[in-house]
């Protein structure tokens, strides 16, 4: 019988989605008989340009992460409302998920990171793996603990994660010491291919111009680049949403690559700390010039590993926004190009799923 593996995804920014596309895609090459459910809210077209094809969708969320006011900010008060309606009826909530991976013969559950898919996987009987660098029982007790329902909640989510089968745990990654069925494996990312030379001639770039991916994640977040100066030998590509009317920027989708393939042909990044920017900077052998996040608790982690990985550099929002940033960039293109790192948890994902099945 062909095995039927169902992917449930946090569609908490395109992190997650990244990290999962390239174990999907090795699945996929390895195994093309296999059938693959992906079961997420993130956007359509981001999985079809990350994921091979075929796949079901199921448009469904069984998790939100946390509620961003942008991609620095978390909305505490409005994320604590949501989960307290989400585990306001919890056990019912893990039958209904548990009755519809029944009902679709589902033979595995891989969950990057929605705990309720993976309680509703252990109800009904399911092997269930978690696949993350973070889970969401550190995230919420990081800024809901301590309200009354907190200790519940946590307790609710921490058993789902305690129950998975296994939990893959992707370097770069926060501990995770409450949890005993932990398998670290190597980064997780998407290689792209250098594509520079098209740049080069379709933009008439000149000898030793540079190009800056500027790209914030999948929450949003625009930043000021009206106050930013003119930076003599840099082009920035942005995001046509944006709607920079600048000489020296160029819209990311008229150059018709994907994203890996732009940040691989690309000089810098500037972005936020995030495990999909950062994991797939590194393996691109593409330096960072990160915003900070001083509130989000997986930042240091991730900062740290990248430190040690790669070339980067920290910059405040206040500079960022003031458009001081001339000295930040110039300073961190002169180091030049890291050696990428290699995405070694891919292959390491891929044989644990399969010892499951």
């Amino acid at each position: 019988m062909t095995p039927h593996l169902l992917f449930a995804i946090t569609p908490h920014g395109f992190g997650h989605a990244a990290m999962a596309a390239p174990v999907i895609n090795a699945l996929r090459e390895q195994y093309p008989a296999w059938n693959f459910t992906l079961r997420t809210m993130v956007a359509p077209e981001f999985l079809s340009c990350r994921i091979k094809q075929p796949y079901k969708l199921q448009r469904v969320a069984d998790d939100f992460g946390m509620v961003q006011r942008n991609a620095l900010e978390v909305d505490v008060e409005a994320s604590a409302r949501r989960y307290r309606e989400m585990h306001r009826n919890w056990d019912e909530a893990v039958e209904r998920v548990a009755e519809e991976l029944r009902a679709a013969r589902v033979d595995l559950v891989v969950a990057d990171v929605p705990y309720l898919t993976l309680a509703a996987a252990q109800r009904a009987g399911i092997p269930n793996i978690a696949l993350c660098c973070l889970h969401w029982g550190d995230i919420y007790a990081h800024y809901c603990l301590e309200r009354p329902e907190g200790a519940l909640i946590h307790g609710q989510i921490m058993s789902a994660y305690r129950g998975a089968d296994r939990f893959i745990r992707t370097e770069p990654a926060m501990p995770m010491a409450a949890l005993d069925n932990l398998q670290t494996v190597g980064p997780i990312a998407s290689r792209g291919r250098n594509r520079r030379a098209e740049h080069d001639a379709r933009l008439a770039l000149q000898p030793g111009e540079r190009l800056v991916l500027v790209a914030m994640g999948g929450i949003a977040f625009r930043l000021p680049m009206e106050q930013w100066p003119v930076i003599r030998g840099v082009r920035f590509i942005v995001q046509r949403d944006w709607q920079v009317a600048r000489d020296d920027c160029v819209d990311l989708e008229s150059l018709g690559m994907s994203f890996t393939d732009l940040l691989a042909s690309s000089d810098l990044m500037l972005t936020k700390p995030g495990y999909g920017s950062f994991s797939e900077a590194a393996v691109n052998g593409t330096p960072v010039l990160y915003v900070p996040r001083p509130d989000w608790p997986e930042s240091p982690w991730l900062i740290h590993w990248l430190e040690q990985n790669s070339h980067c550099a920290a910059i405040e929002r206040e500079l960022v926004e003031r458009g001081e940033l001339t000295a930040a960039i110039e300073t961190l293109l002169r180091r030049g190009r890291p050696t990428p790192v290699k995405p070694s948890g891919v292959l390491q994902a891929v044989a644990a799923i399969e010892a499951m099945l």
